[in-house]
């Protein structure tokens, strides 16, 4: 009887060290982690010849981009709320001193154009 206690106090002992002691993860797959570091290089160096601008509102132009060398691959374009504006709910409301009445609308629309460049 004291011996199956020893034995489960040690089993217990034991799987208590292996839970605190952690693991590393590494138990022979090096080599598939090789071949996915190799692949996450590849992707690394096909994306920075691929370059995403997006311009909202004719913010700014890509004319920089175009005399650097970049080429347009893609171009999406929505349409996209460019500012707000606060307004009454009704005539009788106060903006100022109820702020319960006031409703914010679109005030300018305007363009959002997605831009996918390539070197």
């Amino acid at each position: 009887m004291k011996n199956i206690k020893f034995l489960l106090k040690g089993i217990y002992f034991i799987s208590i060290i292996i839970l605190l002691s952690g693991c590393n993860g590494e138990f022979n797959l090096n080599r598939k982690n090789n071949k996915y570091k190799e692949s996450d290089k590849n992707e690394k160096n096909k994306t920075q010849n691929k370059l995403e601008i997006k311009i909202s509102c004719d913010e700014v132009s890509i004319e920089e981009y175009l005399k650097d060398g970049w080429k347009i691959n893609k171009q999406k374009s929505k349409e996209k709320i460019c500012s707000w504006k606060s307004i009454p709910a009704n005539n009788y409301c106060n903006i100022e001193k109820d702020k319960g009445c006031k409703i914010i609308t679109p005030d300018k629309m305007g363009t959002e154009t997605i831009y996918i460049l390539e070197k």
